[in-house]
């Protein structure tokens, strides 16, 4: 008996599968009936191979018919626009009638044209030719040589040599993403929780001087040698939202991760990341800032050095999903004003240089690792070194302005002197809002010659501030010079006319002033 036809048939799918990368995506239980997917080439199409005896060209038309039925629905599955489905007839026999014009051309799937069917004939007479129009279709070279006879034994090699590819592929993807369980991810998820209340109950999670005593990154504080606040920010949160949020995407993102690289690795992924993100902030933010989003970006860098491995098992299986939500990310942080997108990016590379530094579990790659681990060094090293170098030769206002701020709140005015005329002395040219601050603490540490002098230095730089003129109103109360007094209170009304407390105060020094006049 003679077994060319299932010869031809089990060669093709070898041949598919063991040297081009096909899977299959369904096995018909008669064996006679082979699909085969390639979805990381998005121009690679569907293969449809059938071993089946065809007769009259009506049946044939039928086939194809369902077989781009059938596409359609595979089209859906996968997301896919459009799909192109090439159908692969291997027969002992042409049909008897006239059948070559339903192949010249593609069928498409009536339901939504999105599915589009091309068919290709292999019969035991026109084997080269058809192999022909198959290596056109494919745009690659198909052709090995086909003897007379073949038998079951002959059969049964390129059979189980298929299957085992194809079990062979499935379970080197299987042990790629069986290196751990997502026990960290959890721990991570619990721990940010945990903080989150403490901090609630401490005072509030919104609370500037809250996440600040515990941890917040606070540039001023980090310059002051509180290194600890480059790890401290990733477990805390701002707000219930933001807690929200984080927890949210690391459920989603840590598994994937943890299971890739294994636990320890995700523990050093995550938090390296973590601190990557705080120092990209520490860099180019000079505002409070916490959360796990640095760390959370690291885990699409650590994805995304997966897809630099694997890039073929990356698109296939999480790809397309895993760069649409990176891209929203991104977009939305650069549309939202609050973001900390320093943070973000910072976190994102620090995600991918981290999975380099380690690689996969099993598997090394000594100098690619090295070489990622040098490059992290030296952009830790240099971000710090311009961190802190950048901080003394601008003069960092805003972190002055946000320290003196903060120690106000705790009514530690010396500190809070000691920041600001320090930075006075060394600006050079300091802005009315350090003056005025410093001002507002020379009045609480009863240096009211000092505040006098900063607030007309205020007034010099803006003429139309009314709480200028009302605090030096409020000083030459003080000293008992009623007319300097009033000047600057009908100053601060006229700019203020709204502000009753301005108001009072010049009822009050006029009042005041004719008893004045009396005891002179």
């Amino acid at each position: 008996m003679n077994y060319k036809e299932d010869y031809v048939f089990w060669r093709l799918a070898n041949f598919f599968i063991s040297e081009q990368g096909y899977r299959i995506i369904q096995l018909f239980e008669n064996q006679k009936e082979l699909w085969l997917e390639k979805l990381e080439n998005k121009k690679a199409p569907i293969l449809r191979l059938v071993r089946i005896d065809l007769d009259w060209s009506n049946s044939l038309q039928r086939d194809i018919e369902f077989t781009a039925s059938n596409g359609e629905q595979i089209r859906k599955q996968i997301g896919r626009s459009e799909l192109s489905v090439v159908n692969i007839y291997i027969s002992q026999f042409p049909p008897v009638d006239d059948y070559e014009y339903r192949l010249q051309s593609q069928f498409i799937a009536p339901q939504a044209n999105k599915t589009s069917v091309s068919s290709v004939l292999l019969t035991g007479s026109q084997y080269e030719s058809g192999f022909k129009v198959l290596s056109e279709r494919l745009e690659r070279e198909i052709s090995f040589p086909i003897h007379g006879e073949y038998s079951d034994q002959d059969v049964m090699v390129q059979k189980k040599a298929a299957l085992d590819s194809a079990l062979q592929m499935s379970k080197k993807e299987k042990e790629i993403f069986s290196n751990g369980k997502p026990f960290f991810t959890y721990l991570f998820m619990i721990i940010q929780v945990a903080v989150f209340l403490l901090l609630e109950l401490q005072g509030g999670s919104t609370n500037t001087s809250t996440l600040i005593k515990y941890g917040a990154k606070f540039n001023p504080y980090i310059y002051e040698g509180e290194w600890w606040r480059f790890i401290t920010p990733i477990f805390l949160h701002i707000g219930f939202l933001h807690l929200a949020m984080n927890t949210l995407a690391l459920y989603f993102l840590g598994p994937a991760v943890e299971k890739i690289f294994g636990n320890t690795r995700f523990i050093f992924i995550y938090l390296f990341a973590g601190i990557s993100g705080v120092i990209a902030s520490f860099i180019f933010s000079p505002n409070i800032s916490a959360g796990a989003s640095g760390a959370i970006f690291g885990c699409f860098g650590a994805l995304l050095y997966f897809a630099l491995m694997y890039p073929k098992l990356f698109f296939r299986t999480m790809g397309t999903s895993v760069i649409t939500v990176l891209v929203f990310n991104l977009i939305f942080g650069f549309t939202v004003s609050i973001v900390d997108n320093a943070g973000h990016l910072g976190g994102l590379a620090g995600g991918f240089l981290a999975a380099g530094i380690l690689h996969f579990p099993k598997k090394k790659k000594p100098f690619l690792q090295i070489l990622f681990l040098l490059l992290s060094a030296s952009i830790i090293y240099g971000s710090l070194v311009y961190g802190f170098q950048h901080s003394k030769t601008s003069g960092n206002e805003s972190s002055t302005m946000m320290l003196a701020q903060e120690n106000i709140k705790q009514e530690n005015y010396e500190q809070a002197y000691d920041v600001l005329t320090k930075y006075v002395k060394d600006a050079g040219k300091p802005s009315l809002e350090v003056y005025f601050a410093l001002s507002f603490v020379e009045i609480k540490l009863n240096k009211l010659d000092d505040a006098k002098s900063h607030l007309l230095n205020v007034i010099q730089l803006d003429p139309d501030l009314p709480e200028a003129y009302y605090n030096l109103a409020l000083l030459h109360l003080e000293e008992n010079d009623l007319n300097e007094a009033k000047n600057n209170a009908e100053k601060a009304s006229e700019l203020k006319p709204r502000q009753q407390e301005y108001s009072d105060l010049v009822q009050e020094l006029n009042r005041l002033q004719p008893s004045s006049d009396g005891e002179e």
